[in-house]
């Protein structure tokens, strides 16, 4: 049994304030209309049994490590909206969709918003009490629902906006699989060679007492060590790795390494253009949702993982905080096409920025389909001549000795 505070007017038009009992909010407001009451407002309050839950701590929860999927978040959020455009209360949507969750953080932490919502807090101080599942991003916007009572609507834009986010990063990963489990099987069809193929050749020229080229030499050389030193080659790219994350440790070096990335052909424009789109992308579902620009803009700062960009939105920031536009930093920056700084600046200019962020955001994010489409057709013929040319030096450094064997026998 919960407790619900409500506000109501009598027959006459008093207002009256009071407590009712009640199994649900339905229930809660069916009785003040059997009292006569006509309900302005009611309000869930924690009762008894959940006090005394809070002073003993939360319920405790299974072990979990790790953060929460975008796929999971993702559904949860459409499911949420879907519930709310449903008329269903906050509480019994939330505990509808915690009770059909698989055991996981999301489901703890769903579970801890219910206990918080029970006890008086909102919708969007409960979600930030969850960083790891629920980002600055998703809390400012409940919280500007909550404000301008839309919830269900923001609710939706926050699930078109995670979606369009998933099936962007998707679309990018599923075109890097095909390219690293053809050079993953390349690599290990030539470490088998070098292993297993050319020590036996090796053996051969040997017996026969022959003179090797220097190629063939080569080969035999880079056969002994990835022989006796095969753990070594997968150090390599983890060394690599870790020295990547050293670097990134310093404000310094990641900046650098964000930079340099920029400038690999190719792959600098997609990396440019996906920043571009994930970046409007949220602006614009932020600002169409009534969160503050300022505010905006230091939630895109925040969620940018290049370093570039992120410097990039910190003078945008600026620039808007000391009374100017937008447009003006970005135009310095040489990051944007001058097409989407003129149509932010029509934005600004109309009072229409969330449309022009959004259409930014469409514009990008089909050049990134483009652009992956272009690395996977770049990636074939190249992975094509370059394995080519290593299975061809190979059999041209184990071949030549035979031929010149050849040639003696015959003379």
């Amino acid at each position: 049994m919960a407790s619900f505070k409500f506000e109501a007017m009598d027959t006459t038009g008093t207002e009256v304030k009071d407590s009712v009992d009640a199994a649900t909010e339905e229930e809660a407001q069916q009785k003040i209309r059997q009292m006569g009451y006509f309900v302005t407002k009611i309000t869930q309050v924690a009762t008894k049994k959940g006090k005394e839950k809070k002073k003993g701590g939360k319920k405790k929860r299974g072990f979990t490590i790790g953060g929460v999927s975008g796929k999971a978040l993702c559904t949860f959020t459409r499911q949420f909206s879907t519930l709310q455009d449903a008329g269903l209360p906050i509480l019994r949507s939330l505990r509808i969709l915690e009770g059909q969750m698989k055991a996981g953080i999301l489901k703890y932490a769903i579970a801890d918003v219910i206990e918080d919502v029970e006890s008086g807090s909102t919708l969007s101080e409960a979600f930030g009490k969850h960083p790891k599942c629920f980002d600055r991003l998703y809390v400012n916007m409940v919280k500007a629902g909550e404000a301008g009572g839309a919830l269900e609507v923001i609710l939706q834009r926050l699930a078109d906006f995670k979606e369009k986010a998933q099936t962007l990063k998707r679309k990018i990963t599923g075109a890097m699989i095909y390219p690293a489990v053809v050079i993953f099987v390349a690599i290990s069809i030539l470490v088998f060679i070098m292993i297993f193929i050319i020590p036996k050749f090796e053996k051969i020229f040997k017996d026969f007492g022959m003179k090797l080229p220097t190629l063939t030499l080569f080969l035999m050389a880079t056969s002994r060590w990835v022989s006796t030193y095969w753990y070594v080659l997968p150090l390599i790219p983890l060394t690599f790795w870790l020295l990547l994350k050293l670097l990134r440790m310093s404000r310094t070096g990641g900046y650098v390494l964000d930079r340099m990335y920029l400038w690999i052909p190719v792959v600098g424009g997609l990396i440019e253009k996906t920043a571009i789109a994930q970046s409007t992308r949220t602006l614009g579902t932020l600002v169409s949702s009534g969160v503050p620009i300022l505010e905006g803009l230091a939630i895109v700062k925040a969620t940018c993982t290049n370093q570039v960009f992120e410097r990039l939105y910190q003078r945008v920031y600026e620039s808007i905080r000391e009374g100017d536009t937008i447009c003006q930093p970005l135009r310095e920056s040489k990051l944007v096409d001058d097409m989407v700084v003129n149509m932010i600046d029509v934005g600004e200019e109309t009072g229409d920025l969330d449309t022009m962020l959004n259409k930014v955001a469409d514009i990008y994010e089909e050049e990134v389909n483009i652009l992956v489409e272009s690395l996977l057709s770049l990636l074939e013929p190249i992975m094509i001549v370059f394995l080519g040319g290593v299975i061809g030096g190979i059999v041209i450094a184990l071949f030549m000795p035979l031929i010149g064997m050849l040639e003696g026998l015959s003379k």
